[in-house]
């Protein structure tokens, strides 16, 4: 390790007085290594040759060589391609790092750490996972380096099957079709493209969250790259206040690397998509309340219930993703909503590789994108009421070419939120006494950036009846789930005013000089 970094500090016209003085940089990341000391230049005469000559990719690239790609090549143009949103894939960072081991990410983010202290502003990064995020600059970066841990693999199950270390560069279909030949699963996203880095420190919706909680809530190791280089393991009793601090706390504390989570037995079950006519939509609705405020939950059920515009023909139809975490077709609990007519149905007996795929199916990459979400009371009055704000603020655009607009409502009773203070807590701040509660998602996609503007003010004005709505009938909650946000949104400040304070105060010990704060500027930050 030390080696390398006497060669990436001779790239930049510096050297390292001795490897202690390294040691105790990583041990203590209040500070940068204060042994970074000018060699055959001034410290003016070295700024200058950094700035005008060895741009910070090319100070990387010294160091990790191919690993590092520029654009026009095909390692650069098949990462930036491979972004889910438009937004995201026409970004373009100055460089592409692929690293491949961990010591790489740490020399890396130590490098760029003090590249950006001896020139502010510069050597800004991102961090991708697997880049599902639709906003311009969430996991990819103009005019910086964008570290993409797509080669980040690893799957390791525990020799006792409780528990998997799942390396953050894996898509959660790289990852269920390997727990589903060993007739195990855990707790994870329910879009097989989803990478496992973003929607895990973002909170996470799983099939699984009535038996086992948010996704966050049942990782029981975070493998972390802090600011300074220094590898930490956080868990329940290393570093716990950084462990739940990660637990929906996004991108805001170092890079995670792998991580370790619950593993449970879990063979094929049944699921699929089922049409449900239009003209039953307030039965629907009521048939969502019912179940989400039901008193005995099934905890082996799960539910997107999705309302889709068509433009087209001008009208909306219903196409709902049911789950039932057992292999039992058309469980009673489902009986209200299956009962009613339908217009098509993929229902089936299936493993969970196959029903991730599916869903991903229905959310094709290449596209303009935009998320929005809201939390609200269990309320089929509620419900109506979005449905009819969806419907008036979809027409002034209908026009848009490739427009896609629909709501999708999922519950999150109870039974959800009273799982983490029993795992060591997390920091979204729900719990039972929020009551029965239910998450709504806007998504919308769109062929042109000329529409950015009209798609985002009808997506706001949405969300702005929805909460008027809902504080007329007293069903309003400030929690916004982080990974459905736009970025006109602030989900961090709904996880209440205790766990902003943790936060905070988590970034200012593991990440002093705010490197994930302001030299990584992508997603939802801590500070304004």
């Amino acid at each position: 390790m030390f080696a390398r970094l006497v060669l990436a500090a001779s790239a930049i016209g510096f050297t390292i007085a001795s490897p202690v003085v390294v040691e105790r940089a990583a041990a203590a990341p209040s500070s940068p290594p204060s042994s970074w000391q000018p060699a055959q230049y001034s410290p003016d005469q070295a700024r200058q040759l950094m700035q005008q000559k060895l741009s910070c990719c090319s100070g990387l690239s010294f160091v990790f060589g191919n690993k590092i790609s520029y654009p026009n090549s095909t390692v650069y143009d098949t990462s930036v391609a491979s972004y889910w949103s438009l937004q995201e894939a026409q970004v373009e960072p100055n460089c592409v790092f692929k690293p491949t081991t961990t010591t790489d990410v740490q020399l890396a983010v130590f490098l760029l750490h003090i590249g950006g202290k001896l020139f502010p502003g510069q050597c800004e990064f991102a961090v991708r996972s697997g880049g599902h995020t639709p906003f311009s600059g969430a996991a990819n970066i103009e005019n910086g380096v964008t570290i993409d841990l797509q080669s980040f693999k690893q799957l390791i199950v525990a020799a006792d099957r409780q528990t998997v270390q799942i390396g953050t560069g894996n898509r959660w279909a790289d990852v269920y079709s390997s727990l589903d030949a060993q007739q195990l699963a855990t707790s994870g996203g329910r879009v097989g493209i989803v990478g496992v880095g973003g929607l895990t420190t973002g909170g996470g919706i799983s099939f699984f969250s009535p038996r086992y909680g948010f996704v966050c809530d049942n990782v029981v190791n975070f493998q972390v790259i802090l600011a300074s280089g220094l590898i930490v393991n956080a868990n329940a009793t290393s570093y716990p206040d950084l462990w739940r601090a990660l637990r929906g706390g996004s991108n805001n504390f170092g890079i995670v690397t792998t991580f370790t989570m619950r593993t449970f037995e879990q063979g094929k079950f049944w699921g699929g998509f089922i049409g449900l006519t239009i003209d039953t939509i307030q039965q629907q609705f009521q048939a969502f309340t019912d179940l989400l405020s039901s008193p005995q939950y099934d905890p082996y059920a799960a539910l997107i219930y999705s309302v889709v515009y068509n433009v087209t023909g001008r009208n909306w139809y219903v196409a709902s993703n049911f789950e039932y975490t057992k292999p039992q077709a058309y469980p009673p609990f489902f009986q209200n909503f299956t009962s009613l007519p339908q217009t098509f149905s993929t229902m089936r007996i299936s493993n969970l590789t196959d029903f991730t795929l599916e869903l991903a199916a229905s959310n094709p990459l290449g596209f303009r994108q935009l998320f929005a979400t809201g939390t609200y009371g269990a309320s089929a009055q509620q419900m109506a009421a979005i449905y009819r704000i969806a419907n008036t603020t979809v027409q002034p655009i209908n026009d848009i070419a490739g427009l896609k607009w629909s709501i999708s409502f999922q519950p999150e009773p109870t039974v959800i939120t009273s799982k983490a203070a029993a795992n060591g807590g997390n920091s979204l701040g729900l719990s039972t006494s929020d009551g029965n509660i239910f998450n709504v998602l806007l998504t919308a996609t769109w062929d042109n950036a000329a529409d950015d503007a009209r798609v985002n003010t009808q997506a706001k004005s949405l969300f702005a009846q929805a909460q008027a709505s809902a504080t007329t009938l007293g069903k309003t909650n400030p929690y916004l789930y982080l990974n459905y946000a736009a970025p006109w949104q602030d989900p961090i400040a709904g996880y209440g005013a205790d766990n902003v304070a943790a936060l905070q105060a988590a970034s200012k010990k593991y990440d002093p000089d705010s490197v994930f704060q302001y030299q990584v500027p992508g997603g939802f930050k801590l500070f304004k």
